[in-house]
């Protein structure tokens, strides 16, 4: 499947979506008759109903014409991504997380792992910039967004996955946050991707004029990664979200203000209220941590 993706929509339709297919359907297949408990049991019998849901728009999809797949491929992804966010509901089939045997330090350790796509981040900068001229406006530009990176990361692990750790250490039901959490990780990568392709742009062309798709991207990449952790925040602790909800609307405003703007005077407006937000944010986090300790 992985080895056909450059082909999906173009001449090898089918050996992309069969193999997606078979995956979601026999490992959820076998899940649901080989988990060592009752409840997981029954946890996979509703992830497979999901699966039988999408797995036709899958293949509907390969089977039409170029023009409509990409239709067909996105409702199929949208019930995957449905079922994950919803946790799988069934009618009359209510299952509580708090049921489910579940090992949450080692998940909240593995929502680290989006860091990964912050370093994809840093090698599309740098191929940015040895595409283009060597000089102070390209450099600087690349530093500008490098700092933004930072800011973004700094985020969430300058004190926000201490919280995220307290939180699911203390609380009755441990898997329902780190579910949001694991949710939350793909709008989350969706931003940093937006980022990356607007930072490519602003590289290639630092004093050349602003757009409205690049506003879109260097400041909507991160109004999608912050706005997505205000919801966490908020839905799962009732802590450390406003600041980050508030932190959107200047976002855009700055965004609509950068249009008429050079790419580079972009980058630096985006540095200065990142690294604004993160210096509130360790306040707030500091103090929540506190909070929660006592």
């Amino acid at each position: 499947m992985n080895a056909q993706i450059p082909h999906a929509f173009a001449g090898r339709p089918w050996a992309f979506a069969i193999p997606l297919v078979a995956i979601l359907l026999l490992v959820d297949l076998a899940a649901a008759v080989t988990a060592p408990t009752p409840v997981l049991r029954r946890h996979y019998r509703r992830v497979t109903a999901w699966a039988i849901a999408s797995g036709p728009l899958w293949l509907i999809g390969a089977a039409v014409d170029h023009g409509p797949r990409l239709a067909w491929r996105t409702a199929a992804a949208a019930v995957d991504m449905a079922g994950v966010w919803l946790a799988h509901p069934l009618p009359r089939n209510r299952l509580s997380s708090r049921d489910l045997v579940f090992d949450a330090e080692h998940m909240v350790e593995r929502i680290r792992l989006f860091i990964i796509q912050l370093g994809e981040t840093v090698l599309t900068i740098g191929t940015a910039i040895s595409g283009a001229p060597v000089d102070a406006a390209t450099v600087t530009a690349g530093l500008g967004v490098l700092v933004a990176l930072v800011c973004l990361c700094a985020s969430y692990f300058q004190g926000g996955e201490d919280i995220l750790a307290r939180h699911v250490a203390t609380t009755a039901d441990k898997l329902l946050p780190v579910r949001r959490a694991v949710s939350g990780q793909y709008p989350t990568l969706a931003g940093l991707v937006a980022l990356a392709v607007g930072a490519e742009l602003a590289i290639g062309h630092p004093t050349g004029h602003g757009s409205t798709t690049l506003s879109l991207l260097l400041f909507g990449g991160p109004i999608l990664y912050v706005i997505t952790q205000a919801w966490w925040y908020r839905a799962s602790t009732g802590q450390a979200w406003g600041v980050r909800l508030l932190a959107c609307p200047v976002f855009a405003l700055v965004g609509i203000a950068a249009v008429r703007l050079p790419p580079l005077a972009s980058v630096l407006i985006l540095d200065a209220v990142l690294i604004a937000l993160v210096t509130v944010l360790r306040r707030v986090h500091h103090r929540v941590l506190t909070t929660m300790t006592v």
